[in-house]
């Protein structure tokens, strides 16, 4: 009855979220024209645009619950209080609500849609034309980044392009289409980090799966702003388990077709390829130390994506999927709960105050560096209470 009770109370906190993105709808954006649902979008729309401080005390209540729920959950699943069904149902059940979500916190997902557009509409290469090029679509008005060219691999594109020519040129069922493809990509990392645990701890795989699929900064920036780090992300970790299994062809293929979406994954090939050299030469190998230097490895993507333009929460992407493979090496998991936690915060200043202008900016800096700081004395307490605790 209690699991029953959590089950309710975090599905309502999921619906709070579903209906909070559509706050977020462009003002410039119809999503459809059916009547009765002009009236709720411009209902939610004047409480994300008109009356900003409900909007963020919302979003910012949603997160703490989301937290909160969240890190019970792990708590639960460490004390093996949970069952397979209970986790499988409330992983589905959020993942289907959050499906139908708005993409609330990133106009990418629109970027996406155009790109695929500018083949499927346009017949013309995306790599050489912008969105800028097509003035008169009416896309542009409530669009992002209209000025660049295609930043992706060509794999994002042969996987988006199909959807595109299902979506028939209407908005609505080409997003739904587009979110659908990054659902299926999010179970499908799921999946594999089950997999993956079965094989090398199965006492840790419940905790696994939940570190990664509950953790709000999935939620909010894979399944709601449904970003393609996820999608690119399902190929590498499947690519791992083949690994695992020996399956050599498949492994590169699989970790290639995930280079192929963003590149960012292009940091694990060393480690893949010693992995191969330990494997044909019947080498002991670490599964323990190989996790955590998988972790380091998606790091280094992260610090060369906020060189190259700035820090951006989905980044955390990279690692989650990875430090949920190791959940119970809390010197990694837990700084990477805080920072991932307090990177979803980020957004309260804009939802605030509608824009990024100063002094955003210094608070977003404020944020990270007390991420960082309660990461390290979390971390620091956490290491100190068990160490204490063995010694009794």
């Amino acid at each position: 009855m209690k699991l029953k009770i959590l089950f309710g109370s975090y599905l309502l906190v999921i619906i709070g979220l579903f209906f909070y993105s559509f706050t977020q709808v462009d003002l410039g954006l119809t999503l459809t024209e059916w009547s009765i649902w002009q009236v709720y979008q411009k209902f939610f729309q004047y409480i994300g645009y008109f009356q900003r401080p409900l909007s963020a005390s919302l979003y910012a209540g949603l997160l703490v619950m989301l937290s909160v729920f969240y890190i019970l959950y792990l708590y639960l699943a460490q004390k093996n209080a949970l069952t397979y069904k209970h986790i499988f149902g409330v992983i589905l059940s959020t993942s289907i609500i959050l499906l139908f979500s708005y993409n609330a916190f990133s106009h990418d997902l629109f970027n996406y849609i155009f790109d695929a557009k500018i083949v499927t509409f346009y017949n013309q290469n995306p790599y050489e034309h912008k969105a800028l090029d097509y003035a008169g679509d009416p896309m542009l008005g409530f669009m992002h980044w209209t000025h660049r060219t295609y930043p992706y691999g060509p794999i994002w594109l042969l996987a988006t392009v199909p959807l595109s020519f299902l979506g028939f040129g209407f908005l609505l069922p080409t997003i739904m289409l587009f979110k659908a493809l990054i659902f299926a990509s999010y179970i499908g990392l799921v999946y594999a980090i089950k997999k993956i645990l079965q094989k090398v701890s199965v006492k840790q795989m419940h905790m696994g799966m939940l570190f990664f699929a509950l953790n709000p900064l999935v939620l909010i920036e894979g399944l709601v702003s449904a970003h393609n780090d996820i999608f690119m992300l399902v190929f590498a970790l499947w690519a791992f388990y083949a690994l695992m299994q020996k399956r050599h062809l498949v492994t590169f293929l699989l970790l290639g077709i995930s280079i192929g979406v963003k590149f960012a994954t292009i940091f694990l090939l060393p480690i893949f390829i010693f992995i191969l050299f330990m494997q044909k030469r019947n080498k002991k190998i670490s599964w323990d130390l190989i996790f955590i230097t998988l972790v380091i490895a998606m790091i280094v993507p992260i610090f060369a994506a906020s060189i190259r333009t700035s820090y951006q929460p989905w980044y955390l992407l990279y690692v989650l999927p990875f430090a949920a493979i190791v959940p119970t090496r809390y010197f990694i998991t837990i700084p990477v709960i805080v920072i991932s936690i307090f990177s979803v915060f980020e957004y309260l200043p804009f939802l605030y105050l509608g824009n990024w202008d100063p002094p955003v900016p210094t608070i977003l800096l404020w944020i990270r560096e007390v991420s960082i700081v309660c990461a390290v004395i979390f971390t620091a307490l956490f290491l100190a209470k068990s160490h204490f605790a063995r010694k009794r």
